[in-house]
């Protein structure tokens, strides 16, 4: 078994057939999964959060994207807050930092990553971290700033061994998505190979980032047993004993009942 700790079943390209992706993704053993909203309006993460009401096995997180900071007011803040009375959501994000893309001036993601770290602090929840080609400034604010007493994950990292060693100081878990199964991946594999057990996890991002063989096609939550397959092959780790590993990290960090082994 195996948990999806990031992807967004809010998404449009889940429209037509959410439920039919999450049924393939429990028929491939992915006994959990953490949605998340952030993406575009408030409505991303109402739905998403209501997703995860209608299933007993599915987890919410909110927030706004980097991409989106420019729209981070007091009031989206607010309203996050509100979201996140529900039992189901089980951490603030994704926030963080974009400078490759840059849809949003550096100083409002830079504002936007502050609030979400002070709500995170506020709700005692962790945060989800998205970082692009900004690893340097975001150890800096989250120094300045001071990690949520709750931690956080680094989702879908992207940087190098010398980041990763950054983030694990601050005290952040470091998430890997399907980019480890593409060929021009060397440093992030090297990171993954030195990742403490205790504080790795894997994810899908889908829709986007489908992991090879599915490389260009809309991603799924089912497809998270491909990276775990290579994430397990890189550290030299039984399959099922990583997953084991994961799915236990994943219930510390963001508060998850332990799923019923399967017979």
């Amino acid at each position: 078994m195996i948990i999806d700790t990031h992807c967004h079943l809010a998404d449009a390209k889940f429209r037509d057939d959410v439920e039919d992706v999450i049924g393939r993704a429990s028929d491939a053993g992915v006994a959990q999964i953490i949605s998340v909203g952030a993406i575009g309006p408030i409505e991303c993460d109402r739905l998403t959060v209501a997703i995860a009401e209608r299933h007993e096995n599915i987890f919410a997180a909110v927030g706004v994207h980097p991409h989106d900071a420019k729209d981070c007011t007091a009031e989206r803040i607010a309203q996050l807050r509100d979201l996140a009375a529900s039992k189901k959501v089980v951490a603030v994000g994704e926030s963080g930092l974009d400078f490759h893309y840059m849809h949003s001036p550096p100083d409002a993601q830079e504002a936007s990553l502050r609030a979400h770290l002070a709500l995170a602090a506020e709700l005692e929840l962790p945060i989800v971290i998205h970082c692009r080609d900004a690893e340097h400034r975001l150890v800096e604010i989250v120094r300045q700033t001071g990690m949520p007493r709750r931690g956080g994950v680094i989702h879908c990292f992207t940087g190098d061994a010398t980041a990763a060693r950054e983030f694990l100081a601050l005290g952040f878990c470091i998430s890997f998505s399907g980019i480890i199964t593409f060929k021009n991946s060397a440093p992030i594999r090297e990171a993954a190979s030195i990742v403490p057990g205790d504080r790795v996890m894997v994810e899908t991002d889908a829709p986007y980032l489908a992991p090879e063989p599915y490389r260009g096609k809309r991603n799924e939550p089912a497809y998270v047993m491909r990276t775990l397959e290579m994430l397990a092959n890189l550290r030299r780790v039984d399959v099922a004993a990583l997953g084991a590993q994961v799915i236990a990290n994943a219930a510390r960090v963001f508060r998850l009942p332990l799923p019923p082994k399967r017979p």
